[in-house]
């Protein structure tokens, strides 16, 4: 009798008061970790070797430093130039701050982590990397949606176009997309993170992506909450390329209606990159996270994270600037200054 009542109170002092993970994983009553006991994430380990782990190395710092060059190349050309002071240069000088921070939010860390043998990333970290990920890529996504209307007025109301989009109205749309992404971010991240969990602390991905992070969820309630969320986010950001298409529709009407085919081959200039980056960024965003159950797989779903959250901030330069003259010889004359000023 005495060793059954011995028994039942070592069995409760180790269920209420030994911490978490001391307790040898083939005992019946342990309890899993929630989310005030964790304290770190464990990302994704892309590889085993210490050559490929320097390989992956390389090829994240090469694209960081494309994606900082192009954008930064951009950024400058038109804060100085006087000639590109004008609305749609000013949303493109945003659209480059904007893809600079994304970038940055993702694989700065992920370098670190290949460079250092490591996958740890900490509890604030995470939620931090996730706020500002949000942030930049909603507020991105507003602003190519203010950016197809800039093309809009441009084209289909040019008399109109100092008045509807004077400095003090793209000031206030430019404010009014980074404002946006902020207010998202700050729900998004406040939702996911108040959700308990409890299934462990590994992210199958470089970067804490909220999908990853709902897996790990005590209950199936509040992972279909932020899931919930997540579709109606979804929702908005079609509705946003629906306006763009409409968009778009009428600024193809009007650029075949041009008589002269100087002026035609002019407007397309000026909107084929834009439509070229909402399709990059759109594209992989929604097969990101519409793509079907069956086709999933920790190899497809890290290709695809890569691809939304890289490829667009990187090549977005390079589309803006292999038909636009004007900003090509911006970028020289700024080039030709500095070496100037060099010797």
């Amino acid at each position: 009798m005495e060793q059954m009542i011995l028994r039942e109170i070592t069995r409760h002092v180790l269920i209420n008061f030994v911490p978490n993970g001391l307790i040898s994983p083939g005992a019946h009553y342990k309890q899993m970790p929630n989310s005030s006991s964790i304290s770190e994430f464990l990302l994704l380990a892309l590889a085993d070797t210490r050559q490929l782990q320097l390989l992956h190395f390389w090829l994240f710092l090469g694209i960081y430093l494309a994606a900082l060059l192009g954008n930064g190349l951009i950024s400058t050309a038109v804060a100085c130039d006087q000639s590109l002071h004008t609305p749609m240069y000013f949303f493109l000088l945003n659209l480059a701050l904007l893809d600079l921070g994304c970038i940055s939010t993702t694989l700065p860390k992920a370098m670190a982590n290949v460079l250092w043998d490591t996958r740890a990333i900490s509890y604030a970290g995470c939620a931090a990397q996730v706020f500002f990920f949000l942030f930049l890529f909603s507020a991105e996504y507003s602003l190519l949606t203010v950016m197809a209307y800039d093309r809009f007025v441009a084209i289909c109301k040019p008399l109109h176009y100092e008045t509807l989009l004077s400095s003090r109205a793209c000031a206030t749309m430019a404010a009014a997309a980074w404002g946006t992404g902020v207010l998202y971010a700050l729900l998004h991240t406040a939702n996911t993170f108040s959700i308990p969990l409890c299934q462990g602390n590994v992210l199958d991905q470089i970067f804490c992506e909220i999908p990853q992070i709902l897996k790990l969820s005590c209950s199936q309630s509040d992972s279909l909450r932020e899931t919930g969320f997540i579709v109606v986010s979804v929702l908005v950001i079609f509705g946003c390329f629906v306006f763009i298409v409409l968009s778009y529709v009428h600024v193809f009407r009007a650029v075949l209606r041009m008589p002269s085919e100087q002026g035609r081959q002019k407007a397309f200039s000026m909107c084929l990159p834009h439509l070229a980056v909402v399709s990059l960024f759109v594209g992989t965003d929604f097969f990101a996270y519409l793509n079907p159950p069956s086709l999933f797989s920790p190899s497809l779903n890290l290709v695809v994270s890569f691809l939304y959250s890289v490829v667009p901030p990187t090549l977005n330069p390079l589309i803006y600037s292999m038909r636009n003259q004007e900003l090509k010889d911006a970028v020289r004359k700024m080039m030709a200054r500095t070496h100037f000023r060099r010797d």
